[in-house]
């Protein structure tokens, strides 16, 4: 810590928007900026304790799990030196316990270790845990022992008060410890200034809440657990207010620019688009398709998300909104993820409207892997107007792409996009388009509420008559590793009927993972299968060996083939040139083969309960049944089995979200791409808390009906704009 550090501290007169580097110093700032992406004192009291411990606790030190930064409380049972054999220099190894394991931390060349760490001494300690010889242990570990000075008398108050205070654990990295966080906290706190608190009095009163200066001394240095308990309540109110209140100010914002009011012409192309369907659309089709048509019609930017299960008829009721915006002159574009997904979205919207309406709109492919001509031709299509439909991937985003009236956005899959690519998208209307957001990842309301909560939210559940459906089976080969054999053959039979198959793969070879923001991390802390993951390389090789799939057509199909090359394998599975796709999670949305009976999914485990879902979806899409089987090496009764085991129990994609969010808990739930880490939450959990949301959304509502632009509500106004991160910010703005 410098001197300017501690002088700031000592002045008392941090806000919450003070630099870290006038608070902490500029070395201890960047240290945090690097770690957390923490620049102001709001950043770093906002960095919560992930648990508490106390100091007569110790850490059960048989479960750490190996190469993972672990912070542990425990005891010195010995400590001894010895020279190296090898080389000059000694060792310092300390043996500590939690009473019943025995955990090494070893130091090279510091002697005076043994000085500090003598037998009964307790503290904590931080580093990652390896392994030597068999034997758990710490090298060059962090540590920070219990000052035992302290008297423990029993007639002591503040020693009673001491040895049972909570000790704050904190979410740390290899190069800034728990207690190093917790020294810089404290001194944030020493020199933090009155706080004006974001929660009305009389809310905070009628919910027992502690004040927001109250809160944030209490989580981070408690001195009873009842105060971390209270703490966290409070703060987990407020962050779910700050949020709720930051989505209702965006929907209001959003209402108050005005665009061209969209409607179908009678007779026009909408007509004539419905009058020429070879089917009924379902209730739920018509229903959402009549929401959108009113929304069209208004003079306010559309901005509505329609969720639906796999297969549920999304796409015709957003095209039936690109007619209808054709209709009054303007154009439509349609942002979808990737390459083979927008190619295929062309070729359906295409087939959809049949070669007449086809003509008049002219659908358009707009990618980055165009050649020069094509893309040319496209791009002047856009911007003359000709083309009424222009379907791309982020290439829609680029300079170079202009429109002559862009009517509509239709957002694909949208947790896929970067704020940026949508904002640059809806600024190339001249007026606000409107906005039409789809996901076939069923969605709770909670997390609606928390994620979509600026947007109008539309379901379609039912599923078109006429589909076969899909029967799931988990293969357990932790309990029958005979059964692998039985999966290919069962594959096999499958081609043999004249049908397709795909076989999913979380990794490309044995040292490629796909680059899926989706897939969950591969190590097996929660039962998930260990060692490599089944690749599209290793399954390949495996089918060509076996004699079953001897004249059988197979390929391959990843992101890092080029996007020519995987249209052309798309493609020739979909005219039944290929009986069997090895890919990544490339095909997970869109891409419809009505042909394709069975998905074998390798190391299911791997991938998460949506996402298997997802995977799901792309067989049993016509007449012909469909059969998914989900192999796993998961251990029995592991968190992991019961993902896969749940996705087997059920069709209902909405069931499987609520489940998914149960075994999850927490997660990143706004996505990644759009927030910039693990989670944009803190302390609220869409699993847990969706009392406390929807307590939280009708207070913000109510307070925003009063005083619409927080004119008279200045601390929360200041809350909404420092809570969120400007990326986070970004996107509950940009949804």
């Amino acid at each position: 810590m410098t001197a300017e550090g501690a002088d700031a501290a000592g002045a008392g007169r941090f806000t919450l928007d003070t630099r870290l580097s006038g608070a902490l110093g500029g070395r201890t700032a960047q240290a945090v900026e690097r770690a957390f992406g923490y620049r102001t004192v709001g950043d770093l009291l906002g960095h919560y304790p992930r648990r508490y411990a106390l100091r007569g606790e110790l850490t059960a030190l048989a479960s750490l799990p190996l190469d993972e930064n672990v912070t542990i409380v425990a005891e010195v049972l010995e400590v001894r030196v010895r020279e190296m054999r090898q080389r000059r220099g000694s060792i310092v190894e300390a043996k500590i316990s939690d009473g019943t394991g025995i955990l090494t931390l070893t130091f090279f060349n510091q002697k005076w270790r043994e000085n500090e760490l003598r037998p009964g001494r307790r503290g904590i300690f931080a580093g990652k845990v390896g392994d030597y010889k068999g034997n758990r242990q710490l090298a060059h570990p962090d540590y920070e022992l219990f000052d035992d000075d302290v008297p423990l008398s029993a007639g002591d108050a503040a020693a009673k008060r001491w040895a049972e205070a909570p000790i704050p654990i904190y979410p740390a990295t290899g190069t800034l410890a728990s207690w190093q966080l917790a020294k810089a906290i404290a001194l944030l706190l020493d020199g933090l200034g009155p706080l004006d608190d974001p929660i009305p009095d009389a809310v905070r009163r009628a919910r027992s809440l502690l004040d927001q200066r109250a809160a944030l001394e209490a989580v981070h240095r408690p001195e009873t657990e009842a105060d971390w308990k209270s703490a966290r309540r409070t703060l987990r109110f407020t962050e779910a207010f700050v949020l709720q209140t930051a989505l209702l100010l965006r929907r209001a914002e959003l209402r108050a620019h005005t665009t061209t009011a969209r409607h179908p012409s009678p007779g026009g192309l909408l007509e004539r688009f419905d009058a020429s369907l070879p089917f009924s659309l379902t209730a739920d089709q018509r229903a959402v398709g009549a929401e959108i048509t009113a929304d069209l019609e208004q003079p306010v930017p559309m901005n509505r998300l329609v969720q639906g299960e796999v297969g549920s008829g999304k796409t015709v009721v957003a095209l039936r909104a690109m007619l209808a915006v054709a209709d009054s002159g303007g154009q439509s574009a349609l942002l979808a993820p990737t390459e083979v997904l927008a190619a295929q979205h062309l070729r359906s919207i295409a087939r959809m409207l049949g070669p007449e309406l086809a003509a008049a709109l002219v659908p358009t492919l707009l990618t980055g892997q165009l050649p020069a001509a094509e893309r040319r031709r496209a791009l002047l299509r856009a911007a003359a107007g000709q083309a009424r439909i222009v379907v791309g991937t982020h290439a829609l985003i680029g300079d170079a792409v202009s429109f002559a009236d862009l009517g509509l956005v239709v957002v694909d899959e949208q947790h896929r996009f970067g704020v940026e690519q949508r904002e640059a998208l809806r600024l190339k209307g001249q007026h606000p388009p409107h906005v039409l957001v789809l996901t076939a990842t069923p969605i709770p309301r909670t997390v609606a509420m928390t994620v979509f909560g600026d947007l109008d939210v539309s379901t379609i559940r039912e599923l078109p008559a006429g589909r076969a459906g899909i029967e799931t089976f988990v293969v357990p080969l932790a309990e029958r590793p005979g059964w692998r054999a039985r999966v290919w053959e069962r594959l096999a039979e499958e081609v043999e009927q004249g049908r397709q198959g795909f076989v999913v793969c979380p990794a490309i070879d044995a040292k490629v993972v796909e680059d899926d923001p989706d897939a969950l991390e591969p190590e097996a802390a929660d039962g998930r299968s260990g060692g490599p993951a089944a690749s599209v390389s290793s399954v390949l090789a495996e089918l060509e060996a076996h004699p079953r799939f001897s004249g059988k057509r197979v390929a391959p199909l990843h992101g890092r083939m080029g996007s020519d090359e995987k249209d052309a394998v798309m493609r020739a599975f979909a005219a039944g040139e290929l009986d069997v796709l090895v890919a990544t999670t490339v095909i997970e949305v869109g891409v419809d083969v009505p042909n394709a009976s069975v998905m074998v999914v390798a190391d299911a485990d791997r991938f998460g309960v949506s996402q298997l879902h997802q995977l799901r979806g792309r067989v049993g899409r016509g007449s012909v049944p469909g059969l998914c089987l989900l192999v796993t090496s998961a251990e029995p009764g592991s968190v992991a089995l019961q993902r896969v085991e749940a996705v087997a129990a059920t069709l209902d994609g909405f069931e499987l979200a609520r489940v998914d969010l149960e075994l999850r808990q927490e997660g990143d739930v706004l996505g990644a791409t759009q927030s910039g880490g693990r989670s944009s939450l803190k302390l609220l959990r869409v699993a847990r808390d969706g009392d406390v949301i929807a307590d939280a959304r009708e207070l913000a509502a109510e307070v925003l009906a009063a005083d619409p632009t927080l004119e008279r509500h200045r601390a929360l106004a200041a809350e909404v704009r420092r809570r969120l991160d400007a990326e986070t910010s970004g996107f509950l703005s940009k949804g």
